[in-house]
């Protein structure tokens, strides 16, 4: 059976474990040999990332036809309107490629840790939250979401994939599991939809293991 390991990676670490010269890879966070990431976290998004021994299993979580859903929840510039929310939901073009359908929901200001180093703010434009799901995860896809729409991201933290989710863990923390063979065909009717509060936050530690 395959295991897996979530990761709440920090702001500012890169998904790759060989040496940086500008960033801390994630084996500042992950030193476990024999596994690789299923899937990418760009270096300034914080949240959930996959990672596993099974190449097999690398493959179907970040292949997109397996349809697994991803959730990120996102701050973005400007208090986003219901015709901008549409236009989100419906697929946005971006030039080289039209994204798919994504549930998308305004969403209270999470209960989310200090992110490190903070977010700039201009003091003259008020922010807002958005709760996005897709299914697909080209590069810097949510980003250019917002911004095409004219809802520039200030943070974005991936709080699912499937049926994953980041309870319970502060950026850096992990856990290790192990992944029943018999639950790899559902992976693709997953939903990794998430509502409510932050999925744990500086105040909901779980222990760190190196």
């Amino acid at each position: 059976m395959p295991d897996l390991i979530l990761l709440n990676k920090p702001y500012g670490i890169i998904c790759q474990f060989s040496e940086h010269e500008k960033h801390p890879t994630l084996k500042s966070c992950v030193d476990v040999p024999g596994f690789y990431p299923a899937g990418r976290l760009d270096t300034d998004s914080e949240g959930l990332l996959l990672l596993t021994n099974d190449g097999d299993f690398q493959h179907r979580i970040s292949d997109p036809r397996w349809k697994l859903p991803k959730t990120y929840w996102v701050q973005v510039e400007g208090m986003a309107t219901d015709a901008q929310l549409d236009a989100l939901r419906r697929g946005v073009d971006l030039g080289d490629f039209i994204t798919r359908e994504a549930q998308v929901e305004r969403l209270d200001p999470p209960d989310l840790w200090p992110r490190n180093p903070p977010v700039r703010f201009r003091l003259s434009v008020p922010d807002s939250w958005l709760a996005i799901t897709i299914h697909e995860g080209k590069n810097r896809q949510v980003r250019r979401m917002t911004a095409k729409v004219g809802l520039p991201t200030l943070r974005l933290v991936r709080v699912a994939i499937g049926p994953w989710t980041l309870q319970g863990m502060a950026p850096g923390e992990w856990r290790r599991e192990t992944v029943a063979l018999d639950q790899l065909p559902a992976l693709k009717h997953a939903n990794g939809k998430q509502r409510g509060r932050a999925p744990g936050g500086a105040k909901s530690m779980a222990t760190r293991r190196r």
